[in-house]
């Protein structure tokens, strides 16, 4: 697997495969962008009896919530072969492809768009696959700007890094960013991951289960806002456990295939207290200040009168 090509220097680099095994709970945040008048009709027809399943809205404190920005990695050289056919993705060339032209075009759009919506500064850590086309994505839309000799800072990607024509990346002023094997595609192929499985490639419900993995873990992080650089595979399988108590139209809207590129962000509720945050928002306020007995209104008023 070629992984010299980028480097990724401390603090911006880590590697990891935490586990838990609890379950949780996940919502989009964005609203639905259907209507019934667009869906066929015997998807319409079958609306009203689902809602009868469907559980009353939830309420989460918000400090037992976090904001997941999740992202799909750019095209790269083995989506043309495996679009055309699926056999290609086992092919051991395409096992750590990099991105195509059009694939830096995709980072580049997306790029401007996290920073001319202002998400780029709300961002507190990224998260990304180790595999290079995830790295490439990563750094490409969340580093630094471009890095020239005698920068304070280390490149976060040397120029032209799996042959991408591309000048280096800083790493300044970008969020941290980390590594982490969970979040990877599900073909595991070096006996170096401790994920390995000799010429087996994981199962989808293999997949679904170590993406619970993934989302239980990050609900142990201190951060409230991150993104996530991963796989489409990754993400339709994991994505595919929840939704089941939401709106039919919501659970589709969490499940759905992501394309090259796509960025789409969800909440993730904390409810058995995985992560057993105990701050409260900034935006709490305890009440009752300064402290002292309550008064009945006209009581009250009464006493103020009185020292007029």
């Amino acid at each position: 697997m070629t992984t010299v090509a980028i480097t990724l220097p401390p603090p911006f680099f880590h590697t990891t495969t935490p586990s838990h095994s609890s379950s949780i709970s996940l919502a989009a945040i964005l609203r639905p962008r259907f209507s019934l008048s667009s869906l066929p009709s015997i998807r319409c027809i079958s609306l009203s009896s689902a809602m009868d399943n469907v559980s009353s809205p939830s309420l989460f404190p918000l400090h037992h919530c976090k904001v997941i920005h999740l992202v799909r990695h750019a095209q790269g050289l083995h989506n043309i072969e495996g679009e055309k056919n699926y056999k290609a993705y086992m092919k051991p060339e395409y096992f750590d492809a990099p991105l195509t032209p059009l694939g830096w075009q995709q980072v580049d759009n997306l790029r401007r768009h996290v920073r001319d919506c202002g998400l780029y500064n709300k961002i507190e850590l990224v998260i990304t696959s180790p595999l290079l086309r995830t790295l490439q994505t990563t750094v490409g839309v969340f580093g630094g700007e471009g890095y020239t000799d005698g920068m304070d800072v280390l490149p976060m990607m040397v120029a032209n890094a799996g042959n991408s024509d591309r000048s280096a990346i800083s790493s300044l002023n970008c969020p941290p960013i980390m590594a982490v094997e969970l979040c990877r595609e599900h073909l595991i192929e070096t006996d170096e991951d401790t994920l390995w499985k000799a010429d087996v490639r994981e199962t989808k419900a293999e997949v679904a289960a170590r993406g619970m993995n993934f989302m239980n873990w990050l609900l142990t992080r201190k951060e409230k806002e991150i993104a996530v650089v991963t796989h489409s595979g990754f993400l339709m399988h994991t994505l595919s456990q929840f939704g089941n108590d939401c709106h039919p139209l919501m659970k589709d809207e969490i499940s759905k295939r992501f394309k090259n590129c796509e960025l789409r962000s969800i909440v993730l509720a904390d409810r058995n207290m995985i992560g057993s945050n105990s701050n409260a928002p900034v935006t709490n306020y305890p009440g009752k200040i300064p402290d002292g007995p309550d008064l009945p209104s006209d009581l009250a008023d009464e006493k103020e009168n009185s020292h007029c």
